[in-house]
């Protein structure tokens, strides 16, 4: 990680790092660095939003629930308009998939680009009142022709995934962009309102010490996690690993690039598809850990070789360290045949 001097006069922007990687692209019509503008923009204002949400009462229920059931936070409203409006306005994108709409958002004719950007707006928005980390999700496909886009556009596998990436608004706001072939991250500098690179060319240690699962739902796990979870907590089935569950997201994925291990979300015996969603968390997610070079599966086969079938369809999860992947499939495998 580079020391960020804020009056560096050569420093490379979010902006900058976008326009060098569209230049790399012959073909490059400059309208994904126009849609990665765009992100940018709607993460620095829902930082600022975050920023000031315990002064300003932001937090607190909205007084709806959204498709998902879960309570909608004034904050979650902002956010997702503010990803809908300069979207639509960036004149680069023909479908949205957010987590807070029900069906997909159409962009008019005279607005309308060849990009699909599936999106969660704020994640962990459950944990905004005890200023725990919460975060912003997303990942941009590209439309496959000029006809009207229809839903079938927007279920592309991960496969097709162009860009992905997240921020992440902790003790500092950080943006974490999967582009090309590399992961790179981004510190927002308040003083001069630019994301800066900070962490060039992140990669995954390809083993860790630490597992993440929500424990409280032992007793709803199938018996491979339950072993697997036991093996890490035992001295004599080797080097016990440190449990690390923040319930965010964003946070604990960010955890898990930066020192290796392995994140899980399984199924359960009262979510039995899992409980995280495919098209707007598990697939941006598998996309960015992947090109970081670690691993991410459903327990079968990996997250982006999945066909979804709906817009909020769930799937469980195991994304990390490529070492520590292999290990939880090989106990599931074993579990299948016996």
């Amino acid at each position: 990680m580079s020391n960020h001097d804020p009056l560096d006069s050569d420093c490379i922007t979010l902006t900058r790092f976008v326009l060098s990687e569209q230049k790399k692209v012959p073909q490059a019509t400059g309208e994904l660095t126009q849609l990665l503008n765009s992100i940018q923009t709607a993460v620095k204002v829902i930082s600022s939003a975050v920023r000031r949400a315990g002064i300003t009462q932001l937090f607190g229920i909205a007084g709806q629930t959204n498709v998902q059931g879960e309570e909608v936070k004034k904050l979650d409203v902002l956010a997702n308009e503010l990803f809908i409006n300069m979207l639509k306005s960036s004149y680069t994108v023909a479908l949205l998939i957010s987590e807070e709409n029900e069906t997909v958002i159409e962009v008019d004719l005279e607005r309308r680009g060849k990009y699909i950007v599936a999106f969660d707006p704020l994640d962990g928005s459950s944990n905004i009142d005890c200023l725990v980390s919460i975060g912003s999700i997303f990942a941009i496909m590209k439309k496959e022709d000029n006809s009207i886009p229809t839903l079938k556009d927007a279920l592309q596998p991960g496969t097709k995934v162009v860009a992905a990436g997240y921020a992440l608004y902790g003790s500092a706001t950080m943006m974490v962009l999967s582009l090309g072939s590399s992961v790179n991250g981004f510190m927002l500098d308040p003083t001069i309102g630019e994301f800066v690179l900070t962490d060039r060319d992140m990669r995954i240690p390809n083993r860790g010490k630490i597992y993440a699962i929500n424990e409280g739902y032992t007793h709803q796990w199938e018996p491979a996690i339950k072993e697997y979870v036991q093996n890490k907590k035992d001295p004599s089935k080797g080097k016990t690993y440190n449990a690390r569950y923040v319930g965010s997201m964003v946070a604990d994925v960010h955890r898990t690039i930066k020192y290796g291990g392995i994140f899980i979300y399984p199924a359960t015996t009262s979510s039995p598809k899992g409980k995280l969603r495919l098209l707007y968390e598990c697939i941006p997610m598998a996309h960015i850990v992947q090109t970081a070079g670690g691993s991410a599966s459903n327990g079968k086969i990996p997250i982006l070789e999945i066909q979804p079938q709906a817009i909020h369809e769930r799937s469980p999860i195991f994304l990390g360290s490529k070492e520590d992947v292999e290990e939880i499939l090989e106990i599931i495998k074993k579990h299948e045949k016996s």
